[in-house]
């Protein structure tokens, strides 16, 4: 049996509603730096850090969310540079941040940094970088998850 916890072969793939190829291109391949996969006339496939995006088009209303959750979906970079030079791309690149850089739970093991960015479909994107390794997966006895407001 696979240990779907441990397997470093398994990428990730999520797929979601889109209102335009084109907008989604612009977004995902000129701003964020994805690369293109297969593409045809209803959905783009994106290359995000060695995982699987799926953008399909959808005739539904768009609406921009109130708030991060309880949906969203991003990285968390293992080097705190990687997470700096993204962030410093998403700003030279004019990308739309749905909250700005800060950093949550500061000086505990829990504590990150953190930006938020809105697609074009209003789709949220969230870049982190913890300043623990530890805390990303380990039950290490905390509740300390997102924000509390």
């Amino acid at each position: 049996m696979t240990d779907l916890s441990l397997n470093s072969k398994i990428i990730f793939h999520t797929a979601f509603p889109i209102k335009s190829i084109e907008e989604t291109k612009e977004f995902y391949i000129n701003g964020l730096g994805c690369t293109a996969g297969r593409e045809n006339s209803a959905s783009i496939i994106l290359n995000l850090a060695g995982h699987q995006l799926v953008g399909h088009l959808s005739k539904q209303e768009f609406i921009l969310p109130k708030s991060i959750y309880p949906r969203h979906f991003g990285l968390i970079f293992t080097e705190e540079d990687d997470w700096d030079k993204l962030l410093e791309r998403a700003k030279t690149n004019n990308l739309t941040f749905f909250e700005t850089e800060k950093t949550r739970f500061a000086g505990k093991i829990t504590e990150h940094k953190t930006f938020f960015l809105q697609d074009p479909a209003f789709n949220l994107l969230e870049f982190k970088f913890y300043a623990h390794p530890e805390a990303v997966f380990e039950n290490i006895g905390l509740t300390e998850i997102g924000d509390t407001k």
